[in-house]
């Protein structure tokens, strides 16, 4: 295994989520008195690693047709845009 790409991952992943709309439905199923805890950890955490999962496949399938390269361009652009577009949508209110 090599550490060096599992820890990237991890942090890339980790630092991408905090606070993302999946982690704040996460956390109002967890306020619910009646609801267990245990079980909303274990249904986000099955629901991360599913997803996590099609991610992987898509881009072995991806990967076939476009170049590696390309496709870090194209996810870097994608979060400059992203980021503009908060930028624009912020100053406007």
């Amino acid at each position: 295994m090599d550490l060096k790409l599992f820890f990237t991952v991890f942090g890339t992943v980790l630092l991408a989520e905090i606070g993302d709309k999946t982690q704040l439905a996460t956390l109002l199923y967890a306020t619910g008195a009646e609801n267990s805890r245990f079980t909303v950890f274990l249904g986000s955490a099955l629901a991360l690693v599913c997803a996590s999962a099609v991610a992987v496949l898509v881009g072995l399938v991806v990967a076939k047709y476009v170049n590696p390269k390309h496709l870090a361009w194209m996810a870097g652009l994608g979060f400059i845009a992203v980021g503009i577009w908060t930028i624009i949508k912020g100053v406007q209110q």
